[in-house]
């Protein structure tokens, strides 16, 4: 369980920047290379030769020497991960290429799979020497390597400043007696390309790849693997079944997110590695080439234990968590709109029990398909390689637009301007008792349950959800599903009680009252997004969305009007046509809310009295060096948890005293539109939504995680204790 909960998927420095020189100071202090140390790796930066000639090109390489038990990674990374990246500071003149990456190890998780290296590994870089260098001098060369350093429990990022001098002299160099064998040794064995021709066929999500001539023909290999240079093409942890033939082979690979969903042209390249060797390939779309097959099947490339036992146990723990959080989940805020519409259709139907169980599995069915609707999106997302989190659906301006709007309807409705259903479910035959008719209201109440409680993470849901998303897809599914019988349970449970429905009132005039009344937390949702919806957007945006509810509001109550000239026989024309007009004006008024351009995002300043900076990873690691202890809160305006606990414990003069005298930073991660780098962090905790709330102790690589519901008191004694 703890491997699953604190297993990192990527990080922010993924963005690091590439392979470039930068002109360095005019002189630079000659020394040694000189061995850089974590408590994960050791890192050096050596030649290959003796010395460097001047118009030649070097071969200098980043030797990694990892501890046991941490691994690197390769250029694509694999299921999850980050490349080894280098930023050089060369002398005028000199020139570094692009690694010349080794073939890497297949590192099988659970059930991901990781392409990288651990040992001792050398990750070569060629050189190029000026011409005017001058013989007896010495190149000063620097390099920022930055290392993702991983275990099965922890992910850590390591940025390591490397240098070293070459010396110039003329004629040809020996090699270099320490590292130069073993920097030779991989330069030779290095992928490249050797005239390997291939095909791939993609058909559902098979993907075909026959490889022929080159090195190929008549070798016939016992093994073969393909590592893509790009992450998402294939299912990286999926077996690699093969053929060989007289000319070459091919191997049936089980296409990833990205070439399913965009489909999959152009060129599919990468590293082809066998018993013989390892090349290079670049595979075009085509028929399968002939001569690769009818020899016999390839050997498998995974050990038959590789796939590593289920985390029975831990799956076990995920869906009792997921059914907890489900629970708790009614008594977060932003369901508190739903409860007041399941109120008013459970005492609707609380004295006839057969209509009140079908409206409870109703509501069950609905909360259940949506969770797995929106489970079975957001791993798809996922296998595709987006950085995506729980409540995502709300990171985007046109669904908050359009859950306003609804709520405003559902709100309108209970106020009796119009009517869903009028006549089906009537009080003595005088008007509706719910805001849909039957099991199909019941099932929509629970679809919108689901939508709206989304921003919310309740205690134990993070965990259950963060573990979920590290799971097969289909015990991932049966988590999420827990989850929503969690949620649904109570309503289900009362339902499905004769003894309970009894104890409800008789229907009567008051439920027409309480329908007024329950209309109003409606209208508090609506508004609350249209808050969401402004900070997303802005002032433009927000002005065409009310625009747009003033309009639909106005439509409703044309359709209202309509209703009841119907009710006395009247046809009702005008209004319904005035009504559509002006719905189809309010529809329009929402596109262009939508596409407004969007305003700045930031932390909502208002919401905390605590002076507060952006989070990055960054930050957190400048104030750690300060030596100062990190409290971070990941957070978005449409997480109604974040919001009250920011303005109850995140915003009391006695933390704002703590902070000031523990020299505590505080940084804030805003989560309100989509932001990748915060979606890797929360995973690297486990986590797959907000809040979040994080303290780093002074020297700490690994922070504290902070209770989701937050008191000023739990925030001063971490604060005063920083270690768990």
């Amino acid at each position: 369980m703890p491997r699953l909960i604190l297993l990192v998927f990527g990080l922010l420095f993924l963005v690091a920047p590439g392979a470039t020189a930068t002109p360095a100071i005019s002189r630079l202090p000659v020394s040694d290379a000189a061995i850089q140390r974590t408590e994960r790796i050791e890192a050096e930066l050596v030649p290959m030769s003796a010395w460097v000639a001047p118009g030649s090109t070097a071969l200098v390489a980043v030797r990694q020497a990892i501890q046991p038990g941490w691994h690197t990674y390769w250029r694509n990374p694999g299921d999850s991960g980050g490349a080894t990246t280098l930023n050089w500071t060369l002398p005028t003149g000199v020139r570094a290429g692009d690694i010349v990456w080794p073939v890497p190890e297949r590192q099988r998780l659970q059930s991901l799979m990781n392409f990288g290296y651990s040992g001792t590994v050398y990750l070569p870089v060629p050189v190029d020497i000026p011409a005017d260098a001058r013989p007896g001098s010495n190149l000063p060369l620097s390099v920022r390597a930055l290392f993702l350093v991983c275990s099965d429990e922890m992910c850590v990022p390591d940025e390591l400043t490397l240098t070293l001098n070459l010396p110039v002299r003329a004629g040809a160099a020996p090699l270099e007696p320490v590292h130069g064998p073993a920097i030779q040794r991989i330069v030779e064995t290095a992928p490249r390309p050797a005239g390997i021709t291939a095909r791939y066929a993609l058909q559902g999500t098979a993907l075909t790849l026959s490889l022929a001539g080159g090195p190929l023909a008549g070798s016939a290999p016992e093994r073969a693997v393909f590592f893509p240079f790009e992450a998402g093409i294939i299912a990286h942890a999926a077996p690699q079944p093969g053929q060989r033939g007289p000319d070459g082979l091919t191997l049936t690979l089980t296409a990833g997110g990205k070439a399913t969903t965009a489909g999959l042209t152009g060129t599919l390249a990468g590293v082809l590695v066998t018993d013989n060797g390892a090349w290079e390939i670049e595979a075009t779309p085509g028929p399968a080439l002939p001569g690769t097959t009818g020899g016999g099947t390839l050997e498998p490339t995974d050990d038959p234990a590789a796939t590593g036992p289920i985390d029975w146990t831990g799956f076990v723990q995920a869906m009792v968590f997921a059914l907890l959080g489900g629970l708790i989940l009614n008594l977060m805020p932003c369901v508190f709109p739903i409860l007041a519409m399941k109120a008013a259709s459970l005492a609707a139907s609380a004295h006839n029990p057969a209509e009140a169980r079908r409206d409870g599995l109703a509501f069950l069915a609905g909360v259940l398909a949506t969770f797995l609707l929106l489970a079975g999106l957001l791993l798809a997302l996922r296998a595709g390689g987006q950085a995506i989190g729980w409540g995502f659906q709300l990171q985007s301006p046109a669904v908050i637009a359009a859950l306003a709007l609804l709520m405003l309807a559902v709100g309108l409705n209970l106020s009796g301007v119009f009517h869903v259903g009028a006549g089906v479910q009537g009080l003595a035959g005088t008007g509706p008792l719910s805001r849909l008719p039957g099991g199909v209201g019941a099932f929509f109440t629970g679809v919108l349950a689901v939508v709206v409680a989304a921003p919310c993470t309740a205690p134990f849901m993070a965990v259950a959800l963060g573990v979920a998303l590290l799971m097969p897809a289909p015990m991932a599914l049966a988590v999420f599903l827990m989850l929503g019988l969690g949620l649904a349970l109570p309503y289900l449970a009362v339902s499905l009680s004769p003894a309970l429905l009894r104890r409800l009132p008789r229907p009567g005039p008051w439920m027409d009252r309480l329908k007024g009344v329950l209309a109003f937390p409606m209208y508090g949702a609506a508004l609350w997004l249209v808050w969401v919806f402004s900070r997303q957007i802005g002032a433009e945006g927000l002005a065409l969305l009310l625009a747009s509810a003033l309009t639909l509001a106005f439509a409703l109550w044309l359709f209202g009007l309509a209703q009841a000239d119907r009710a006395i026989d009247r046809k009702g024309v005008a209004p319904a046509v005035t009504g559509a007009l002006a719905l189809a004006l309010g529809t329009a008024l929402v596109v262009f809310a939508v596409r407004s351009p969007a305003g700045a995002v930031g932390a909502d300043a208002s919401a905390t009295a605590l002076s507060s900076a952006a989070w990055s990873t960054e930050a957190v690691a400048a104030a750690q060096a300060q030596g100062r202890p990190v409290l971070v809160n990941f957070t978005a305006d449409w997480c109604v948890t974040c919001k009250i606990n920011e303005r109850t414990a995140l915003s009391s003069p006695r933390l704002a005293a703590a902070l000031e005298a523990s020299n505590a930073v505080y940084l804030v991660g805003d989560w309100t539109r989509r932001d990748d780098a915060i979606t890797r962090e929360l995973e690297r905790h486990g986590r797959s939504g907000v809040p979040l709330y994080l303290l780093y102790a002074p020297g700490a690589d690994t922070p504290r995680i902070l209770p989701q519901l937050l008191t000023e008191g739990v925030v001063i004694d971490a604060l005063e204790t920083p270690t768990p």
